[in-house]
């Protein structure tokens, strides 16, 4: 089940992106993964199926690349990369603290109690996204490209992710850093489980503290030190006029809707 969700939510995340920066409804698009959320891990807590399990894996690729969407829209590019580790940091935190919560209501009251909490989460999740006024938002930085409303933009299309080098070879990068990783979490979370079954919530919830508690000083590590560091020195990309040329500060990755 965890596979095929996995396989399809990798599938779709490219078109996924795509839309989003086609659309001016970033804030409706964040809702409806949360709704989706929140209706699979009900549906998985009375009888686990692979449908709810697969919808749960497309809704999570939705939220990243719709978070980072929506950040590039209220911030200058210049300051993303500190607001992308603050958001990362924020998001760790809150793992550490939802996995608290959920070991205890596990541990308290069962292993399937814990997924009722994710409406709870969502709810809250969705008042702070409709929090931030549509009017702050501006679309047309959210999907790369320059901030002048109404004029005409220089939004690469799809043959970008194959001509920028350093995309490709990150990418490459993610896919073996995932291949090695990824697993590895639930995987250790299972054998406990299968040793302690008593404390099988509990058990998997102290590995997610342990691990988002490493990532949470990491992820503010690298927002504010990226752009003094440097990062840009390793963005080169392929350009008709010459072998290659420095990638600019919008995304390289915007896409045509």
């Amino acid at each position: 089940m965890l596979t095929v969700g996995g396989l399809l939510g990798l599938a779709l995340q490219t078109p996924i992106g795509a839309a989003i920066d086609a659309t001016r409804a970033k804030r409706g698009v964040i809702v409806a993964a949360l709704a989706v959320t929140a209706i699979s891990a009900v549906a998985i807590a009375m009888a686990p199926v692979l449908v709810a399990n697969s919808l749960m894996a497309i809704a999570g690729d939705v939220l990243g690349p719709a978070v980072a969407s929506l950040t590039l829209g209220l911030f200058k590019p210049q300051e993303l990369a500190r607001r992308i580790g603050r958001n990362s940091a924020f998001d760790h935190g809150g793992n550490v603290i939802i996995a608290l919560v959920a070991g205890g209501v596990g541990w308290m009251l069962g292993q399937r109690s814990v997924f009722l909490l994710a409406p709870f989460f969502a709810a809250l999740a969705a008042a702070a996204v409709l929090s931030i006024p549509d009017r702050a938002i501006d679309h047309q930085r959210a999907r790369g490209a320059d901030s002048l409303e109404g004029s005409a933009q220089d939004v690469r299309g799809w043959s970008v992710l194959l001509e920028c080098r350093p995309l490709v070879t990150f990418a490459c990068c993610a896919m073996l850093f995932h291949f090695a990783n990824a697993p590895l979490l639930p995987l250790v979370g299972q054998k406990l489980a299968l040793a302690y079954p008593e404390f099988a919530t509990a058990m998997m919830s102290s590995c997610i503290v342990a691990a988002q508690l490493v990532m949470l000083p990491i992820a503010l590590f690298v927002g504010l030190t990226a752009d003094r560091l440097g990062r840009s020195r390793f963005c080169w990309r392929a350009s008709p006029s010459s072998r290659s040329e420095p990638c600019s500060t919008r995304s390289p990755i915007t896409a045509r809707g």
